[in-house]
């Protein structure tokens, strides 16, 4: 039986980064822009501010992809023919194996129709550009994990702490202390075990 792979890292654009690109083909112009992006209200948000921006644009074409082990993505052509724009965006963010990214291609037509696969050539350069000039960066995941031990026992969960490097996210004490770690999933289970011997863990 094939084990399942469980991805403890990921790639993605770095948050203040923003990628650009200008591609020309045939008097039309493709303005790219790459993103960083969490959640569905920041891909609107971007889209509204392109869309302002460039508002005497013939289209706006876009693709995003979300999560890592759940991983929800969409492309929109925005009129272009069905599958020449928004699907040559997404595969450029997949073939590079990045996520939380948004890319959108602003499109001014120049007078000389494209063809379907010019216009796919067309999308899938422009979105090569401005994921080449972000700057892409590699991710922990992580779980939060509430631990509860003795106050007696504080030197020990310390030292686990602080061996590897562990990220305290809350904290109580008392006779009885608890404290909330985020612990990357690399190595979730070397730290389960060394925490297991002088705490109790509790995973949130």
């Amino acid at each position: 039986m094939a084990q399942l792979f469980i991805p403890t890292t990921y790639f993605t654009l770095a948050e203040q980064s923003v990628g650009e690109g200008l591609f020309k083909e045939k008097g039309s112009k493709f303005l790219s822009f790459a993103y960083h992006v969490k959640t569905e209200e920041d891909v609107k948000s971007h889209l509204a501010q392109l869309k302002k921006k460039y508002f005497d644009a013939t289209h706006h074409c876009y693709a995003y992809q979300l999560g890592v082990e759940l991983v929800y993505q969409r492309a929109n052509d925005d009129g272009e023919p069905n599958g020449t724009a928004g699907l040559p965006i997404l595969n450029q963010i997949k073939s590079k194996k990045l996520t939380y990214v948004l890319v959108v291609v602003v499109r001014y037509y120049g007078g000389t129709k494209l063809g379907a696969s010019g216009l796919v050539s067309a999308y899938k350069t422009a979105t090569q550009l401005a994921l080449d000039n972000a700057t892409v960066v590699e991710k922990m995941l992580t779980k939060t994990v509430q631990i509860e031990f003795d106050y007696l026992a504080m030197n020990e969960v310390m030292k686990v702490i602080k061996d590897e490097e562990l990220k305290i996210l809350a904290q109580t004490f008392d006779n009885q202390c608890s404290m909330t770690l985020e612990i990357p999933k690399k190595i979730w289970e070397q730290c389960q075990e060394k925490l297991s011997t002088c705490a109790v863990l509790i995973e949130a």
